[in-house]
């Protein structure tokens, strides 16, 4: 069979542009190294957060949003420096994800069948200036189904086309090299895996049992980033950021390796921004894992007390929720690579959520039922498994025994018990007036203005030490690797471009594996809600780019 296309990686973007491509009566060979039931990468795993300007869940809300709004967040946050080289194709790729995101993006998913949760939730709050970074209002728009919701649409109508013979997919195909001609990329060679029954996610046998080659006019690398290879996360950390954290937990499996970037780079690819990325600052090691170091992200609300490894409270803009680059540096500077909440049961029970589709029965499951239970008293079911079987957690019924049990859960006793009931006791004074001069303070007071955080997110304002508000409950958190935001640098079509500018005939590029377009779509920072969706834009850009182009 003669290929048009050859697709690498079928993970979200390379699902959207092979459906792109089928949709225009393209031939289609979707590549991947990974099992038939990995279908969807690291997308399928994810919360199912998408970042939407001016939605009608916005408006519904009472949230004034709209697209000049948005941009000004966007620059805020990424905070470009490089753009007369580096960011030249990331920023442009950002102002027209923009104009999706406010744009057809919403209608393009409901009509493929995707629905949203009605309350729209506000990450990365900021605690900047209004040109600084954050996001002014809430944009995280959450898919009902979470993560498989999101792909399943593109993965049936793939599998569909797969029936008809215009696709045709091979798992357990790693791709090792580009194949070139005359300056052009005209195919891929590589290893053909033993085949694997593992469940989705687990680390798979690298073993090779055959080998392979294949041809087309067009290639389309959509691989994902390296979130998983914690040695080359490492080798790209930036100085600005601190030390590289010796301990880090994993928020990707293991096939999110960052091969493909530099057999790329061999092709005569250019990567740009190798040195930004976006790890989170509040894992937890999950007491069941599904791959190798599993880690999961609390997604806080605004209240928890943050500490650093020796019990020094952060300061702003340093608080759950706001600005996870500013801590993460906070935090690998204080020498350590770990921190700790302090809160207590009604904070819990109302504002810790986690991501992952596994870790959301609830809303993956479309159980409205389920749903309106987490409106009950005490912790959703997942986050009290992690409270009765995770590790990282600790609960007491008093400060001392809570810091006692701290310092016996990391062996360093680094905790001053005086000195954290200090600060604790400093901050409960704060409550007895409607006014402050503590900033988280009053943070928490604003955000319950809006109805979503005052409805299922962020809890009523309290003394922590206050006994009737709950036991009190310490929670260890450590790295988590999570998101490339450089890669290889694409034009406004996806043609991945040489270190000269211009762009190699026959290569295009989409998803994480491209910066989520131009090689760093995000600059330096996320405003979450935009990773699922700059997989789903490139791989629609690149994927009409390409019928465009062969015709």
């Amino acid at each position: 069979m003669k290929y048009d296309v050859i697709v690498v990686g079928a993970g979200l973007a390379g699902l959207v542009a092979t459906v792109e491509m089928a949709d225009a009566g393209k031939k289609v060979l979707l590549l991947d190294q990974e099992p038939e039931n990995y279908l969807g990468g690291q997308a399928w795993w994810s919360f199912g957060g998408l970042f939407l300007v001016d939605s009608p869940e916005q408006r519904r809300l009472g949230i004034k949003d709209s697209r000049e709004l948005a941009w000004q967040d966007w620059l805020g946050t990424a905070g470009f420096d490089r753009e007369d080289d580096q960011d030249y194709w990331g920023k442009k790729w950002a102002e027209a994800y923009v104009d999706f995101a406010a744009g057809e993006k919403r209608s393009w998913l409901h009509k493929m069948g995707v629905r949203f949760f009605p309350v729209v939730g506000w990450a990365e709050r900021g605690g900047h200036l209004a040109t600084g970074h954050g996001n002014s209002v809430p944009r995280f728009h959450i898919v009902w189904g979470t993560g498989p919701a999101v792909v399943a649409p593109f993965e049936r109508k793939v599998r569909e086309y797969i029936k008809s013979g215009l696709v045709q997919y091979f798992p357990r195909h790693r791709v090792d090299h580009l194949l070139k001609e005359n300056g052009a990329v005209v195919g891929v060679a590589g290893s053909v895996l033993i085949p694997s029954t593992t469940e989705r996610g687990e680390d798979t046998e690298r073993e090779i049992i055959d080998y392979f080659e294949y041809q087309a006019q067009v290639v389309l690398v959509a691989s994902g980033g390296i979130g998983g290879n914690h040695d080359l996360v490492r080798k790209n950390w930036p100085e600005r950021l601190g030390p590289p954290p010796k301990h880090m937990l994993s928020g990707v499996p293991a096939h999110v390796d960052g091969r493909m970037l530099a057999i790329t780079e061999e092709a005569g690819g250019r990567i740009v921004n190798r040195d930004r990325m976006w790890h989170y600052t509040e894992g937890i090691k999950n007491w069941n894992p599904i791959w190798s170091n599993h880690g999961i992200r609390i997604l806080p609300g605004p209240s928890s007390i943050w500490l650093d490894a020796k019990g020094k409270r952060f300061p702003v803009p340093n608080l759950p929720g706001f600005d996870t680059l500013s801590t993460l540096e906070a935090i690998q500077k204080t020498g350590y690579d770990y921190s700790w909440f302090i809160l207590t049961e009604k904070i819990i029970e109302k504002e810790f959520a986690l991501s992952g589709s596994e870790q959301n029965p609830d809303l993956t499951g479309k159980s409205i039922r389920k749903v309106l239970a987490r409106a009950l008293p005490g912790a959703p079911e997942p986050v009290q498994a992690f409270m009765d079987k995770g590790e990282d957690f600790i609960i007491a019924n008093n400060l001392q025994d809570l810091v006692d049990g701290m310092n016996r859960l990391t062996g360093e006793n680094l905790l001053n018990y005086k000195e954290i009931e200090y600060q604790i006791k400093a901050r409960d004074r704060e409550m007895d007036n409607k006014f402050t001069k503590d900033l988280q303070v009053t943070a928490i007071r604003g955000h319950r203005n809006y109805l979503g955080d005052k409805l299922i997110r962020v809890a009523p304002p309290h003394k922590i030490l206050d006994p009737k508000n709950g036991p009190l409950i310490a929670v260890r958190l450590h790295i988590l690797s999570r998101k490339t935001l450089g890669g290889l640098q694409t034009d406004l079509s996806g043609r991945v471009l040489d270190s000269s500018g211009q762009p190699i005939p026959g290569l295009y590029a989409a998803g994480e594996v491209s910066g989520f377009g131009g090689g760093g779509v995000h600059g330096y920072r996320a405003l979450e809600g935009t990773f699922l969706g700059g997989c789903l834009f490139t791989g629609r850009t690149a994927g009409r780019a390409i019928v465009d182009e062969i015709g």
